[in-house]
């Protein structure tokens, strides 16, 4: 009887271990997420992240705005073909690309000021947090944002 014991800890074991690569492989930027200002420390919006051929996309689900403003504004500053277009709907998100523990060789829209910027992200936290940084020529130079995870 103590050798099934045994038996059953080092099988556990084993299942265990084997599992956690399985685990690891299964952080995924894709999902919902809420984007926190860094500035403010307020929740910003809800973006939905896919993946399509290896690459990421980022598109706008939400807003969370003062109930004073408008609910639906639109992208005034933006250039292109986002120019005078709903920032609900909007895809803030392109091209990137799996790069070891990151995502990188990508851009990010800010829709406040209608800037596009080169960025890259990776899953945090057990696959609860995102960092985001969007920057101009080298990522030392540019702004990062940490979002949670919706779903």
């Amino acid at each position: 009887m103590k050798k099934l014991g045994s038996l059953s800890a080092l099988l556990a074991v084993l299942l265990s271990l084997s599992i956690s690569p399985l685990v690891a492989a299964q952080e995924s930027p894709t999902g919902l997420w809420k984007s926190i200002d860094d500035k403010t420390g307020k929740p910003k919006s809800l973006i939905r992240i896919t993946e399509t051929g290896g690459e990421l996309t980022g598109k706008i689900e939400k807003l969370f705005r003062d109930p004073d403003t408008d609910q639906n504004p639109k992208c005034d500053k933006c250039e292109g073909t986002n120019k005078a277009q709903p920032i609900i709907g909007m895809t803030i998100l392109t091209g990137l690309k799996k790069d070891g523990d990151e995502y990188n060789g990508g851009k990010i829209l800010d829709p406040e000021n209608g800037k596009l910027y080169s960025s890259k992200l990776s899953v945090t936290d057990n696959n609860k947090k995102l960092n985001v940084r969007g920057y101009i020529g080298m990522a030392f130079i540019g702004r990062s944002q940490v979002w949670i995870r919706e779903q």
